[in-house]
């Protein structure tokens, strides 16, 4: 049975990360924000009306590149505080000041992006040759000139940009603050509940009464809610409607997919050929968690079950150091050095406390080491889930020591890829830890249930139901709970078909996940875990050359596009090939899981 979960004050601190690590008082933090707001007047009262040669262009980006590393800093001390406990009402308010500040300030220096588009196209190229570290910035500016709005516009969107994040907002309110979960009960003993022990337990719990009354108490209060997350979820693509309409977009998916510089083929290849080629796998795999669980039905509250829960051996913290470390040794002593760092200098928050954000996640401020939330369940699922998170760590802490603060932000179609990858490698180590089958299948059965479900399933399935809202959208459509409940529903059914049962509370899924709130990123999962498979397969037969060029794909930052980052790595992602190699390999799992379990069985009789 899941503990109860405690409170925030209640968590020791050798659980949590250390924000001090940022800024070690808030009196240092607010000091930094005023020296960002008089850097920006400054820059302001210095540059503009003024950038019309490639000499001023140069100076003000250098200068501005300041205030953006002091906001990223700010921002992401005040921004992390609330994650962890959407309870604390100070870190709310403090994160709210700083926001309008931040929104003033931008919103003030707007002018620095409206005017240099108004340059020539030789004025700006003369400018990105004058320095390297503003290039980058300068070459996205040129891309945008075709879509810029007046300048009082920009700055008026720069102004509003806290309100305009106000549907993301409501909805981490409403889940992670408003939403009190009542026990439920079954077999005549009470369960507590709440949103992490439902997704980080009761979704794995063996026992099918317990977990299928856990997902029906979950779906029971989560509907509650439904209107307003609808009503949060609609202002949110409305928004994005309009601003896609207003920059002369021919829709909102060419909208949302500049910012990743990639073309909607890539898009729609990936979430196609998935729902096509993936399913009739990932459908044999249902069976035979039904089989080996002896279920009288498959229903969706069953999806998540490992196929041997009773093998998994538990892992401490401690003990989670030692197999990440061992796991991820190929990249060298400097990576290794990295993870012991995070866990000797608290850049893990490990806890699981009431108010908390779900799942997990990765920060990684310019100037500053990274930090990773997650909730920890002693399960090997959470160490694949800590790899994960320092592939980003990793990923950043080596492209922001090598490029400047505006060639840090990398396409989200390949951001998945670092992290991804980490989980292949961990899997790849333990095999070769043991001949045992049962270990074997374990292992094979993790990659699948979690690293592959996660991100070809999990959010492949979200970024179907998600691209079926924006064509509704386009069309000139509303969203109402009814609506997006009949289109999770719909995908959940093409996917699953007739193998899964989808038992009341399934079609709400869409309330799950705040990937919604952030463009088209579902779907970039399953985009860099297919780069992840494919440099994987290198590195396992060529070794330390395709480590090193690795190294260097991770290097490069935002200088180069999703296109331009595989190409690095070996990898043409401009083909079919890469995507129907990965769904073939996780074909190539399953067929290996289920001869491995008749196998143990076999062997289990004899015995």
């Amino acid at each position: 049975m899941a503990d109860e979960i405690i409170f925030r004050k209640d968590v020791p601190q050798n659980l949590t990360w250390d924000l001090s690590l940022i800024y070690e008082t808030e009196e240092e933090m607010y000091h930094d924000a005023q020296e960002m707001e008089e850097l920006g007047r400054k820059v302001a009262e210095a540059y503009r009306g003024k950038l019309d040669t490639p000499e001023n262009i140069e100076a003000c980006l250098t200068e501005y590149r300041k205030v953006c590393e002091l906001r990223t800093l700010i921002g992401n001390y005040c921004d992390l505080a609330v994650s962890v406990d959407y309870y604390d009402t100070h870190n709310q308010e403090r994160y709210g000041k700083i926001e309008r500040r931040i929104s003033v300030l931008m919103s003030s220096l707007s002018f620095i992006d409206s005017e240099i588009m108004d340059q020539e196209e030789a004025v700006i190229e003369k400018a990105m040759a004058a320095s390297r570290g503003n290039r980058g910035y300068l070459q996205n500016l040129l891309q945008r000139k075709a879509h810029r709005l007046h300048g009082e516009t920009e700055r008026a969107m720069k102004a509003l940009s806290q309100t305009l994040n106000a549907p993301y907002d409501i909805y981490n309110a409403a889940k992670l603050a408003d939403m009190k979960f009542d026990p439920f009960e079954t077999e005549g003993k009470e369960y507590p509940m709440s949103y992490s022990l439902f997704e980080e337990n009761y979704e794995y719990e063996p026992n099918t009464r317990v977990r299928r009354a856990a997902f029906a108490a979950f779906s029971r209060k989560i509907r509650e809610y439904e209107n307003v997350t609808a009503a949060a979820y609609n202002t949110q693509v409305q928004t994005e409607k309009t601003f896609a309409a207003l920059r002369g977009f021919g829709s909102v998916f060419d909208a949302l997919l500049f910012s990743q510089k990639v073309p909607q083929e890539l898009y729609h290849r990936q979430i196609d050929l998935i729902m096509e080629k993936l399913a009739p796998h990932m459908r044999r795999y249902a069976k035979l968690i039904q089989k080996v669980h002896k279920l009288d039905r498959m229903t969706y509250a069953d999806l998540k079950l490992p196929v041997d829960p009773f093998y998994a051996p538990e892992v401490t913290i401690e003990g989670s150091k030692q197999y990440i470390e061992k796991g991820l040794s190929i990249y060298g002593e400097e990576y290794a050095e990295m993870i012991r760092t995070a866990y000797e200098k608290r850049w893990i928050d490990f806890a699981q406390n009431q108010g908390k954000s779900t799942g997990g996640f990765c920060a990684s401020p310019y100037g500053r080491n990274s930090f990773i939330l997650l909730s920890w369940n002693n399960k090997m699922s959470d160490v694949f889930t800590l790899a994960h998170e320092l592939g980003h760590a990793g990923h950043f802490k080596t492209c922001n020591g090598t490029q400047s603060i505006f060639d840090t932000d990398v396409s989200t179609y390949f951001v998945e890829a670092p992290s991804t990858i980490n989980e292949l490698l961990m899997a790849h180590y333990l095999l070769k830890t043991s001949e045992d089958k049962r270990f074997r299948r374990w292992v094979l059965s993790n990659i699948v249930s979690n690293t592959y479900y996660h991100n070809f399933v999990t959010h492949l399935l979200e970024a179907a139901y998600q691209r079926e809202v924006y064509r509704l959208v386009d069309a000139g459509g509303r969203v109402q709970a009814e609506t997006l409940s009949g289109i999770m529903g719909d995908t959940l059914k093409k996917f699953w078909g007739d193998t899964v049962e989808l038992t009341d509370g399934a079609e709400l899924t869409w309330m799950r996940q705040p990937h919604y709130y952030m463009g088209l990123y579902s779907y970039t999962y399953s985009a860099g875990l297919t780069i992840a498979t494919q440099m994987c397969s290198r590195i396992e037969n060529e070794g330390k050359s395709a480590i090193e060029d690795w190294k260097k794909v991770l290097a490069a930052g935002g200088t180069k596009n999703p296109v331009e980052l595989a190409a690095m790595a070996g990898i043409d992602i401009t083909t079919d090939k890469p995507l129907l190699d990965t769904i073939e390999t996780i074909g190539g799992m399953i067929d290996e899981i289920c001869r491995l379990t008749e196998e143990v069985s076999a062997e289990g009789a004899a015995d």
